[in-house]
This record gives C-alpha cells, structure tokens and sequence, in this order.
C-alpha cells in the first residue's frame, strides 16, 4: 500500500499542463480501457437494496420503517430479513440476465455490492449472504463474454445518506476515521481476491466508492481525497501487508465526488497513478430546476456536456444515467417520499401529472417513447464520442420502466445494438 508520505510526494510529481489520457504503463489490465468504448448495465437493487427498483420486497415486510437496507435488518426478525433477502438474491438476477445482458450487445456489468457483504461490527443489523452471489454472478460474466466492474456501493457510516449507500439519512462516513478505515480494508479485500489471475479478463476492474457526498463540507471533500489516494494504493497494490509490490491488474474507478471534472486535473493521473478511471453520473431529475426543464432544454443540457467530459485528463466514464425525464418512478427519492413532478415531495412546485410517466411502461404514449429514443440517442452518443462510454443505471426494476434497460428493449426505445442511432447529434443538441 502507497504511504502518506509517498503519495504526497507523488501528487508533487504530477505535470502542471492539461494532458490527453494517456495508455496504461505497467498494469496489465483484463480489457482495453481507453481504446475500447465501454457499453454496459448496473444491476441495482440486487446486492445493494433499493426501494424504487423492488418496491413489493420492501412492502411485503408490513413496516413503513423499512426504508434501506440498514432497517431490512433492523426491524425484522433477522431469520424473516435472511428468508427475503435469500429469495431476492436468488430470483432478481439469474444467469438467463447475463444471457440477455450479452444478447443486447453490451460488455459490462456493474455490480454494486456493500460493505457488510464483507465486515459487520458494532451491532450493524445488516444481513450478510451477498458475497456468494457476486461470485456466482462473475461465473455467469464469464460464461457470456460480460467484463466485471466491482463496485463499492455502501460505506460505513455512510458516505452520502442515500438509500442506496445502505442506510439512508446522516452521511457520516468521513467524520470517523475508522469507518474511512474500513472502507479502505474492504477495496484491499476485494482487490486481493479479484485481482487472482483467474479473474483475469473477467473482473475487469474495482469502484473504490461509490457517490461520496464531498458536497457536504470541505471537510467531507478532503477526507475524500485522502481516501482515494489511500484507497488506490489498496486496490493497486493488494499484496503490500505482506511485503509484495506485485500490481493488480484491475482498473481502478474513482467518483467524482459530484465536483467538477477539472477537480481531477492533474490528481490520480499518469505517470504515479495507474489505469484510473473517473466515474461520472449524470441525472436530470434530482432538483426543482431540472424537473422544470422542458424535452429540448433536457436533451441541451446532456449536449452540453461534451467539452467538459473531453477535457478529463483520466479516462472518463458514465458510470451511472438513466432515461428519467421526472422524478414519478415510485420512492425514487427514498421510501415514503414523493415527486417533484408532480408537486408531492416536500418544498416542491407541480411541473405536471406524473400519469404516463413511469410504472411498467404499458401505458407509455408513443410521443413519450420516442422521446425516450432521443435521450439514448443523445446520451450514448455524447458519452461515447467524449468519454470512454457509459453503463445505463439499471438493468431491470419492478415499475420503473424508464430506468430499466430490458424495459427499453422491450418496449422499442432502447435498441438491441447499442451502436445504433436513429437521431444524429446535429438534430438533437439546438
């Protein structure tokens, strides 16, 4: 593992001047980043719990409580918790998923998992079980040609109160030492094991957070920081404890914090930092503004994005966006919580009805489903052509066809080959 001292030095020795991503020296990854575009899905709501992508898991529980994963623990029997979650893990995503995952062109999966999956302490009430199935997911990749990114999803204490960090609320993460800690032994787990030769190829590289909220503070955006030094010396160098300098061949996937692009210049980067990759997501839907945005100033607004992705010194890729022109898909902003859309969420104006605009996507218009192949088509075009690609947020939801990528493809909206544009970018970005 890098030390303090040593990665201070080596931030020093970083170039002042704007560079190109450069090609990998020294690591031997399992696939081409940067010559190769990436081309994938998330599976959600799977190992990490989310109440918008399986609504009906956290209903059946009877308790309005329920609102993460931190409180399927806590407030059921923890034998009740183990059944449910066992039936999810072995029915939401199953190996016919990755069949049709390949079958629709795509290359990657991403794969959130949590820390709990890995280290409970302090009378955590997580269940664990989900590290059997992550292996059982990376046999299934293998079977059909899918490239692996392990991702970090959840962190002690939280690193961003969303419900997907595993327990919604506070994000406290940064403010104790010891949950960063944690964290960080948890990527040197992970690193260790997946970066085994016989992974090579398969898992193709590790998210060493996932959407730290370094918004929060200065405090919580420097913590954050050191973090993503100390965690890359822990994912690149796994072996360190026991005195090796071998190299992980994984690529290394670092969040951008929600801060600008240009906040990486010149941080992570070539020569000292190795095969880093910035991950970016890109939502619409998550302010009182962007819902008011109307279809042209939406697609704009996703147009405008290509100088600033182009200029990453690192390789960049949309790790997370969806096809969300609202907020209406069911507790999306949390379990309880309404829509901005529609005025329903607290401190919010209605924009319009929330009909028509999420569930299974029966009841799409067709004027609906055409503007949704005018996002993908704005969106993987941009994503493509000024970063190194993208992977669609998610896979599959329950009722929220406009997140769920085998929803588009079923319902014509989403191509089966990704390449293909029925909207050029001239016509969209005006």
């Amino acid at each position: 593992m890098l030390s303090l001292s040593l990665l201070s030095l080596v931030t020093c020795l970083v170039p002042l001047s704007r560079a190109t991503p450069l090609q990998p020296r020294g690591v031997n990854l399992g696939w081409p980043y940067g010559s190769q575009k990436i081309r994938g899905v998330n599976l959600g709501g799977w190992l990490v719990l989310e109440p918008f992508i399986t609504p009906t898991l956290f209903e059946n529980t009877g308790n309005d409580g329920i609102v993460d994963e931190y409180t399927f623990g806590q407030y059921q029997d923890h034998n009740t918790a183990r059944a449910a979650l066992t039936q999810h893990w072995d029915t939401w995503i199953t190996e016919d998923d990755f069949a049709r995952i390949a079958g629709a062109g795509l290359n990657h999966v991403r794969i959130p998992i949590g820390y709990w999956a890995y280290d409970i302490s302090a009378g955590e009430p997580y269940v664990q079980g989900q590290a059997p199935y992550l292996d059982k997911a990376i046999g299934w990749a293998r079977n059909h040609g899918l490239k692996v990114i392990i991702d970090l999803h959840g962190a002690p204490g939280s690193q961003n109160g969303y419900d997907n960090s595993g327990q919604r609320g506070d994000a406290r993460w940064a403010y104790d030492s010891n949950n960063v800690y944690r964290t960080k032994k948890v990527v040197e787990q992970l690193s260790r094991q997946y970066s085994d030769p016989s992974y090579w190829q398969v898992v193709t590289a590790l998210a060493i957070l996932n959407e730290p909220a370094t918004y929060m503070s200065d405090y919580f955006r420097d913590v954050t920081r050191q973090y993503n030094y100390d965690a890359y010396g822990a994912a690149r160098y796994p072996w360190a404890p026991e005195g090796s300098a071998s190299k992980s061949g994984l690529a290394i996937v670092v969040h951008d914090g929600f801060q600008p692009i240009s906040y990486f210049d010149n941080y992570l980067n070539e020569p000292n930092f190795e095969s880093v990759i910035l991950d970016h997501h890109q939502y619409t839907v998550f302010s009182n503004g962007e819902i008011a945005m109307d279809d042209q100033t939406r697609l704009n607004s996703i147009c405008s994005k290509a100088g600033e992705f182009s200029s990453s010194q690192l390789w960049l890729v949309v790790g997370e966006w969806s096809l969300a022109a609202t907020d209406c898909a069911r507790w999306l902003n949390g379990r309880g919580i309404g829509a901005r859309y529609d005025g329903s969420y607290p401190g919010s104006s209605a924009v319009g009805s929330c009909e028509g605009k999420s569930g299974d996507g029966s009841n799409f218009s067709n004027e609906y489903k055409t503007y949704l192949r005018k996002f993908w088509d704005t969106q993987t075009q941009v994503y493509e052509n000024n970063g190194q690609g993208w992977v669609f947020w998610t896979w599959k939801t329950e009722s929220a066809a406009e997140w769920s990528y085998s929803a588009g493809l079923a319902g014509g909206w989403i191509p089966y080959n990704p390449t293909e544009h029925v909207n050029s970018l001239s016509s969209l970005c005006t």
